[in-house]
């Protein structure tokens, strides 16, 4: 439990935990002040509480583009690096000259390769998405079939969805429709038949979720293509059975496909601003629900880390490609956004901090939705991470810094920096 305290006119804190927690991290002792922190007091029980929304200027529901498909030794079933750190030819054991790990991208994450099943990540990304005014994450998903790497994709999402909520963030998915030609290849079903599989796993799994994107009472869907189900007929057949039909979007320019089944398009990464602007000017008065997209920038590995040659290359140029592709989404006045992407480190759409770009992407997001919040409070959820992981086997400390991650999702920073600050 926690309390006020003011005591001589001025604000101290008392921080005390079972067996006193912050003894040897801080040499503290009942009655210690912290100086500029606002005063408390905490018997050591850690108190729930439930996320609050971030205040906005900017009323554009902002959603970012996830990939869940990291997987370390340690998560990985083979005890092997992922292929998405792996390509076809980097070796994450290696560390380089520069003390990077061997990573199949041109840009290396300020928290080193991670596996997107790890809890740890998984909150630290949720609280950055959150600091940074973006409403919920929609993620490349696999379907539901046991192929490749599918199941582990399943499960990393599965995990993922479980911590969005918590954080107080929504989420949907974007159906990658190309594994079903591998589906019929590996188990001889048809894509329809398939891709109807995976509808009801989705049905059964996240439709009904309070934090699920909806549009009016449908369950937002964004497929990447389609790539296969290329017919009304076929999404028909996938959707039949279905309790309420998803709202359907395709990429764009492919709305027509899945006829009176589909209900809108998104767009994705340009080359050219002037792509955005044909997909804002012509195609967004014609469609239902239409998604905008805003991107760092496209830098892809695949031809270095041997997966084939990239389609083209669009320059970071620092922050100027964002805000580009920021201000061409706010003067169309689209309703939704897409950030692309938060973690394709293969393609260099990360939005996530690194050491290449530091929080820049995301300061540029928080100016752009409105939010009350700096890097300062970036910076303090990737703090409040690293000692997660430095003080991963001290139960104690690990109770503090649950506490500390209740008081950011409900806003309370500086009850939250005051834990860290006195573990640190």
């Amino acid at each position: 439990m926690y309390r006020g305290s003011v005591r001589g006119g001025k604000l101290f804190v008392t921080v005390l935990f079972f067996l006193q927690v912050f003894l040897l991290p801080i040499s503290c002792k009942k009655g210690d002040p912290l100086p500029g922190s606002e005063g408390w007091e905490w018997d050591g029980i850690v108190v729930k509480a439930n996320p609050k929304a971030v205040t906005k200027t900017n009323g554009q529901k902002l959603y970012v583009h996830y990939m869940s498909w990291f997987e370390t030794p340690q998560t990985h079933p083979e005890r092997i690096w992922g292929l998405h750190w792996t390509m076809a030819n980097r070796n994450p054991d290696m560390i380089l000259a520069n003390g990077r790990r061997q990573i199949a991208s041109y840009f290396y994450p300020l928290i080193g390769p991670y596996a997107s099943s790890d809890p740890d990540v998984l909150d630290y990304h949720t609280l950055l998405m959150k600091y940074t005014g973006i409403d919920g994450a929609i993620v490349d998903w696999y379907g539901s079939h046991e192929l490749f790497d599918y199941p582990l994709i399943r499960r990393n999402t599965d995990s993922l969805f479980d911590h969005l909520p918590r954080a107080g963030l929504k989420f949907a998915i974007c159906y990658e429709d190309m594994t079903l030609q591998q589906v019929k290849q590996a188990e001889g079903m048809e894509p329809a038949a398939a891709a109807k599989q995976d509808f009801n796993y989705l049905q059964a799994r996240y439709f009904g979720s309070s934090n699920y994107i909806k549009i009016g009472t449908q369950p937002l869907v964004l497929c990447f293509g389609p790539q296969v189900l290329q017919t009304e007929a076929s999404w028909q057949q996938t959707f039949a059975g279905l309790a309420t039909k998803p709202r359907l979007l395709t990429l764009w320019d492919l709305g027509s496909l899945p006829g009176s089944q589909g209900s809108g398009e998104f767009s994705w990464v340009y080359q050219y601003d002037a792509d955005c602007q044909y997909f804002y000017q012509y195609k967004v008065p014609r469609l239902a629900t239409a998604i905008g997209s805003a991107f760092p920038g496209f830098k892809s590995f695949y031809a270095e880390g041997g997966w084939g040659s990239p389609v083209f290359e669009r320059s970071h140029n620092g922050t100027a490609t964002l805000q580009r592709t920021l201000n061409l989404a706010k003067i169309n006045n689209l309703a939704g956004l897409q950030l692309v992407t938060w973690n394709d480190f293969g393609e260099g759409t990360m939005l996530e901090p690194t050491l290449d770009f530091s929080y820049s992407f995301l300061e540029a997001i928080q100016r752009y939705a409105g939010v009350p919040y700096t890097k300062a409070e970036l910076q303090l959820v990737y703090r409040w991470y690293m000692l997660r992981k430095k003080y991963a086997a001290d139960e104690r400390i690990q109770a503090a810094l649950l506490q500390a991650y209740y008081f950011l999702v409900s806003l309370d920073v500086a009850k939250a920096r005051l834990i860290v600050e006195a573990i640190e």
